[in-house]
C-alpha cells in the first residue's frame, strides 16, 4: 500500500502536496478514493479525503483562501 505518511505522521515537505489512492467498497460497489496532504511554506497542513484529486485541490484552495 502507498502512504504519504510515517509513524502516522505526514510526509509532505512545505510548498508541496502529497497523495496516494486507495480503494473502499460503499454499498457493494468499489470506490476509488484520494488521500492528500497539502503544507504551506509556513508548515500548516491540510489534509482531505475524496474521490478526486480535482476535488482535494478545490477543497485545498478553499482552505487556503479562507486563511487569508
Amino acid at each position: 500500500m502507498n502512504s504519504i505518511n510515517k509513524n502516522g505522521c505526514s510526509v509532505c515537505q512545505p510548498g508541496k502536496e502529497n497523495y496516494t489512492t486507495f480503494s473502499i467498497k460503499l454499498k457493494g460497489k468499489v470506490r476509488r478514493m484520494y488521500q492528500y496532504d497539502y503544507r504551506t511554506e509556513s508548515g500548516d497542513l491540510f489534509a482531505t479525503v475524496a474521490p478526486t484529486l480535482k476535488q482535494c485541490r478545490e477543497e485545498r484552495d478553499i482552505w487556503l483562501s479562507s486563511r487569508q
